[in-house]
């Protein structure tokens, strides 16, 4: 498939699942057979977040997922740190160098050492470009067994163009599509409820509106606190625009 029809069918694509399968299928054509994705508008001075608020894709095995995302391992990942204070695309071989001057603490060693186990060894990582300071969205490309970071950086050297155009295009598809935080995704009535908020309308007005009670209304509201794990109304309408699960167009 040329890069443009790739393209087109990325462009095409109707939820996140479509989208990972075109985009891993089409990163093992260059050699990179297992990736992973995050993405957060929650970031904060000094973290990314919690890890439930994350948008997380991923080919790796679970095994792999479990002790490096969810046991909180890739804060003191080397490219991680990069991606969260760079913006563009960087070679791991950035990791050897780290570890050759001496500077790289016990804790990126131990996640340098794991991920040597796990035969994560060479690979690209890109941090996109921020859009508010409160999000950043970066991509770890890892080669498939058999290829060295020296034969990685000839990938790139060749293709690293267009692999960072299609990576690029991907993390904006996947920002404007709905998703939802591990928690759970909001129902119908909670959406709607929270959009009538997002307008202005006050509890009485909504539930004139929806033809219930403000009991109703209130009940609908408290459930989507719940769901997006947020203290506040107010809180709710924000975060669930910021994962697209307002005001969005039906397909």
């Amino acid at each position: 498939m040329s890069l443009a029809e790739h393209l087109e069918r990325l462009i095409d694509a109707n939820s996140i699942p479509e989208i990972w399968e075109l985009h891993t299928q089409k990163m093992a054509e260059y050699g990179f057979d297992r990736v992973l994705y995050g993405f957060t508008r929650f970031r904060t001075s000094g973290s990314f977040g919690n890890v439930d608020d994350l948008l997380i894709l991923s080919n790796h095995s679970e095994d792999y997922l479990k002790t490096f995302i969810h046991g909180g391992m890739y804060q003191n990942a080397p490219m991680v740190k990069w991606s969260a204070e760079n913006e563009g695309a960087c070679s791991w071989r950035l990791i050897e160098e780290l570890a050759l001057s001496g500077k790289m603490t016990e804790a990126e060693r131990e996640v340098m050492e794991y991920n040597l186990a796990m035969g994560v060894r060479a690979g690209y990582s890109i941090s996109f470009r921020d859009v508010s300071v409160r999000s950043k969205g970066a991509i770890g490309l890892c080669a498939q067994p058999g290829l060295f970071q020296h034969d990685v950086d000839a990938i790139w050297e060749t293709h690293g163009r267009e692999i960072a155009v299609i990576n690029n295009v991907t993390h904006l598809k996947i920002t404007a599509m709905p998703f939802a935080s591990s928690r759970r995704a909001l129902t119908p009535r909670q959406r709607e409820v929270l959009e009538w908020v997002g307008d202005g309308k006050t509890t009485a007005d909504i539930a004139t509106i929806m033809g219930v009670t403000p009991a109703t209304v209130e009940k609908h509201l408290r459930l989507a606190r719940e769901a997006l794990d947020v203290d506040t109304t107010a809180q709710a309408v924000l975060k669930a625009s910021f994962q697209n699960q307002i005001f969005i167009v039906s397909r």
